[in-house]
């Protein structure tokens, strides 16, 4: 989605994700996302009907991961969480498909990181591990909201190369 500063690029994406605020916002149109169960309609989808579908169907990398990461869990609860959430497995065999998901997204010393909080690692580090638990449970889409901002253009060229990884890797749009 391409497009001037305020002209509803987040807001699409958080709509497609049925993340918009629907007490404060009024969303008319149709979102159809094709899966192997049928097509499901998310504007109009019950809530419990579009939570089954994110992370397995549908994933979002933000803008500023400081804040889809929870400061006071460790980045590898974070991501066998996701991965328990939506897979059958044991805590070990997430904890294991953990540390290959950050050493696929170029995380230093993965099987390590899984311990780190979000503030032990830099900004560039923490979009990683985002990109890590966007891609565990190998969605159709992921959507990615300016996941560049506030990096440096090192770290930007990092980051694009660890999100077009996690795209082959998961056959993702």
């Amino acid at each position: 989605i391409v497009g001037e500063s305020g002209s509803g690029k987040s807001v699409s994406s958080l709509a497609i994700m049925g993340l918009h605020n629907k007490a404060r916002t009024k969303i008319s149109g149709q979102i159809t996302l094709h899966t192997k169960m049928g097509n499901t309609e998310i504007v109009s989808a019950e809530e419990e009907v579009v939570r089954k579908l994110r992370g397995k169907e549908l994933a979002m990398i933000f803008q500023d991961p400081m804040t889809s990461l929870n400061p006071v869990y460790t980045i590898g609860s974070q991501i066998t969480e996701a991965l328990l959430a939506h897979r059958e497995m044991t805590k070990e065999e997430a904890s294991a498909e953990a540390v290959r998901l950050l050493s696929l997204s170029g995380i230093p010393r993965p099987d390590e990181a899984l311990d780190n909080f979000p503030h032990e690692f830099s900004g560039g580090m923490r979009q990683r591990a985002v990109i890590a638990i966007a891609m565990a449970n190998n969605p159709k889409i992921m959507l990615a909201d300016e996941p560049t901002t506030a990096l440096d253009v090192t770290v930007q060229a990092q980051v694009l190369q660890t999100l077009q990884k996690a795209l082959d890797e998961t056959h993702a749009a």
